[in-house]
């Protein structure tokens, strides 16, 4: 099944790609000019995980235009799990990587997530008759909310104010938990084995290009950073741990 890609769609996705491509740099490179390493070491490693950003960006790119009729499940969950499973094989092993992530202010890790607010595109789709319900509404309304909880996460640990870690666990875990819901609506909603709901109009639109670039490389990098953030108050945890023992 063939599906019609609306204009807007195409005008939308080539604007939130290159923005949310920005922010991930920004963070990258904001972590780079806070490390406390010498600056050929700090940039070096900033450098090479530039290049991985956008290494994965042009093979998510290029996997979404294959997918001319609709790509499988089993490549969409591989590119939505493939990414985040490789950030956290790095952060573990390398020490530059954890020093350039830990440099980051926490609350800046939170707001990046403003980008989320692109996922709301499935609830204009599903308006102009394009996408289920069953699908567009948890994972638009999901989408937007945790962006807008984004902001205000972030502001609340800029102050920290009393109660920002509790609400930033909290928001990690609404964040996840959109993803995670927004995953199997997707896979029961569309024409594969799963398919269980919105049987008389399926969910082709998720797995056609430019919208599965969502799973390829937003929804990925949107783990990361729930990923990035949960490392974050783990380690702050910890060390606070430490100084109460001494």
């Amino acid at each position: 099944m063939t599906p019609q890609i609306p204009g807007y769609l195409l005008s939308f996705e080539s604007f939130v790609r290159p923005v949310t491509t920005i922010i991930a740099l920004g963070l990258i490179w904001l972590g780079a000019a806070r490390m406390p390493t010498p600056a050929k070491s700090r940039y070096a490693t900033a450098g090479v995980l530039s290049a991985v950003l956008v290494g994965w960006l042009a093979v998510a790119q290029y996997l979404g235009e294959a997918a001319t009729t609709g790509t499988t499940l089993p490549i969409v969950l591989s590119g939505l799990l493939i990414p985040p499973t490789v950030a956290a094989i790095g952060l573990w092993r390398s020490e530059s990587i954890a020093g350039l992530v830990s440099a980051i202010p926490l609350h800046w890790l939170v707001a990046a997530q403003v980008y989320r607010v692109a996922g709301g595109i499935v609830l204009v789709l599903w308006a102009d008759g394009r996408m289920p319900w069953q699908f567009a509404l948890p994972a638009g309304i999901g989408d937007v909310a945790t962006a807008s909880a984004a902001v205000a996460v972030a502001a609340l640990l800029a102050r920290n104010a009393i109660g920002a870690h509790r609400a930033t666990y909290a928001w990690c875990l609404f964040g996840v938990a959109d993803i995670v819901v927004a995953t199997i609506m997707g896979a029961l909603t569309s024409p594969a084995a799963a398919h269980l709901l919105a049987l008389e109009t399926p969910n082709v639109l998720i797995a056609s290009y430019p919208l599965v670039m969502h799973p390829f490389y937003g929804v990925p990098l949107g783990l990361m950073l729930h990923g990035l953030v949960l490392w974050r108050l783990r380690r702050g945890s910890a060390a606070t741990g430490r100084l109460a023992v001494a």
